[in-house]
């Protein structure tokens, strides 16, 4: 064995060793300030993308609704066009789809799946050319009047940009995707000015993890670009709200309860059609190029019968929270806008979920607002938009978050939570996946989004070793551990260790070690000298990374400064403590037992 290796070896004995004082809460090194200095760099970049990516939305909507060059922020529901709106979706579909299929064909979707691949399958790699077609392609989708928000290209743009400056420096796969994140998180933080919402949003939909080394940089990054915000776009709410006073009777807790259910029913259909049109369209015996072309044609009608239909809608939201509405906006909204973005996602073109959601959550609140008791303007439209976002998003405290920062009514943090979770609580009970993870799903990747503590975290190898692992003494040769080999000295154990005086590790041998060996060795002489031991303090799940890194199904405990043999740690010692876990779900018990005196009654008499 060379020098190096049994130096590195002996770091890894020495780490080992200090495992038990080194336990902490967090397992945070000081690497965490190098990665969050680079997420300041990525939140600065992150908030002038998501100005870019609005100027690029602005230039695109004058250019194909007004024929003109303008980088003013326009509605195209003011186009004067005439049949000839019906055109102007469709040329936005053949640009993007003539894109996606010379540029890169990641640029089709609503951004989140996408960046959710890069982050467990791609080892949070984006490819470059990525940055610059996303954003481009979403600014002419939506320019050209498709009905998505700037929220989902965001957040693939400034996590391209941040996994970009990830592969420019030696950083780890995990680094890479905590800056990433970080992009993604810094662009919405700046769209929006909702910087809170956007570490929700990272937390509960693309870390898959709470831990500090990634939070801290995250949510560094997301504060970077709201503060940038209040130079590049302003601070005042995106969307304000008057201000609701909140009375907890019992009849608005009931209706709060039945607006959840409706909302959550609302994300069921809304994710049912988007997948269902995604289904007709790869029926279609046409290259998936001209698919938003074919969208675009339905847009283009749907922009027809109600103009304001069309484009991102932020000035529709704007005026539901206000109480500016109508009926023609309430159908306007729940029917064409509901129908054209779903044609228009499941063709595949560019463009976010995020906007449309509200919007179409937002409808049914003013509905409601007819039914149930007036708690001011906005009030049951806000709830109802922050219900189906977080139904179908499966992302609940973003979508309370989010609203409370769009809004700055925190008065109504009562009736958000309770609309927001039943929401969540059906949806999660009624649907497999979420709007997000069903496309996943759909090529052929699994995710969970339930986190747990680790329970082999929670058990040392102290507790799981075995006690009576046969020890081996250094004099025995190689003959006589044949002789007693399923004899005295167990066949099942496979690896053995020889020890010295005091059970002191001299090295470990298996049976593959002795095979073809002359009988009359010593067995110490065939032993592997420096083997890959565990201590009693380790973690389970320490120890069971160190068995994945060497390859090994085995190894021996000892103690860290004598190296006395203790015992023995196997994987079925891994496998116990996931049995105890296991058991812990599905046990059923009563702890406490009322027991009541059946003895009748005795009355006493004279």
């Amino acid at each position: 064995m060379s020098i190096l290796v049994e130096r590195g070896l002996r770091t890894l004995h020495r780490e080992a060793r200090d495992a038990r004082p080194r336990l902490g809460d967090f397992s945070a090194s000081p690497r965490l300030i190098y990665i969050s200095a680079l997420a300041i760099i990525v939140g600065i970049v992150g908030a002038f993308l998501a100005l870019i990516l609005l100027y690029l939305i602005h230039f695109f909507t004058s250019l194909f609704f007004f024929q003109r060059i303008s980088f003013q922020d326009v509605s195209p529901s003011r186009n004067h066009l005439g049949l000839a709106v019906l055109f102007v979706p469709v040329i936005g579909g053949i640009i993007v789809g003539l894109m996606a299929r010379y540029g890169s064909e990641k640029i089709r979707g609503h951004g989140i799946p996408e960046a959710i691949e890069a982050i467990l399958i791609n080892g949070s790699k984006v490819e470059p050319r990525l940055a610059i077609l996303k954003p481009v392609s979403s600014a002419i989708t939506i320019g050209s009047g498709g009905p998505f928000g700037a929220e989902g290209p965001i957040i693939m743009t400034g996590g391209a940009f941040g996994s970009l400056i990830a592969q420019l420096l030696r950083l780890s796969s995990s680094e890479r995707k905590t800056l990433l994140v970080a992009g993604a998180a810094a662009g919405m933080a700046a769209v929006f000015g909702a910087p809170l919402a956007a570490i929700a949003l990272a937390v509960e939909v693309l870390l898959f993890e709470w831990r500090p080394r990634s939070l801290i940089p995250v949510a560094i990054s997301s504060a970077i670009a709201g503060a940038l915000r209040y130079y590049l776009l302003g601070t005042p709410p995106i969307f304000p709200t008057p201000t609701h006073t909140f009375y907890p009777t019992l009849m608005v807790l009931v209706d709060c309860f039945i607006t959840g259910l409706v909302a959550g029913l609302l994300s069921l259909i809304l994710t049912w059609m988007v997948y269902t049109v995604e289904d007709i369209f790869r029926k279609l015996p046409v290259h998936w190029m001209w698919w938003p072309a074919i969208g675009g044609v339905f847009v283009g009608i749907g922009g027809l019968i109600y103009p304001r239909a069309l484009g991102v809608g932020y000035d529709v939201i704007a005026d539901m929270l206000r109480g500016q509405n109508t009926w023609q906006l309430i159908l306007g909204i729940l029917l064409v806008k509901s129908a054209i973005w779903a044609i228009a996602l499941g063709s595949g073109t560019s463009g976010g979920v995020l906007a449309p959601i509200l919007m179409i959550g937002g409808s049914i609140g003013i509905i409601e607002s007819h039914i149930f008791p007036s708690m001011g303007e906005g009030f049951w439209p806000m709830l109802s938009m922050s219900a189906v976002l977080g139904g179908a998003m499966r992302a609940p405290l973003t979508a309370i978050i989010f609203a409370l920062e769009l809004t700055h009514d925190i008065h109504s943090v009562i009736p958000l939570i309770l609309v927001v979770i039943v929401s969540y609580g059906f949806t999660v009970l009624t649907m497999r996946r979420s709007i997000l993870t069903e496309k996943l799903d759909r090529r052929g990747y699994h995710l969970t989004y339930e986190y747990s503590p680790d329970p082999l975290e929670l058990h040392f190898a102290s507790e799981a070793m075995d006690t009576n692992a046969r020890l081996i003494p250094k004099d025995m040769t190689v003959g006589e551990f044949v002789d007693r080999l399923g004899k005295d000295i167990p066949l099942h154990q496979r690896l053995y260790s020889i020890v010295g005086d005091n059970n002191i590790l001299l090295g470990i041998v298996t049976q593959s070690l002795i095979k073809g060996v002359p009988p009359s060795t010593k067995i110490i002489d065939v032993a592997e000298k420096h083997p890959i031991v565990a201590y009693p303090y380790e973690t389970m799940r320490s120890i069971a990374y160190r068995m994945a890194e060497h390859g090994i199904t085995r190894m021996p405990v000892v103690e860290p400064d004598s190296e006395r043999v203790l015992g023995v740690i196997t994987l079925g010692s891994l496998l116990q403590a996931r049995k105890r876990r296991l058991l812990e779900e599905r046990v059923r018990e009563r702890v406490i037992k009322i027991k009541w005196n059946r003895e009748p009654i005795r009355v006493r008499t004279n």
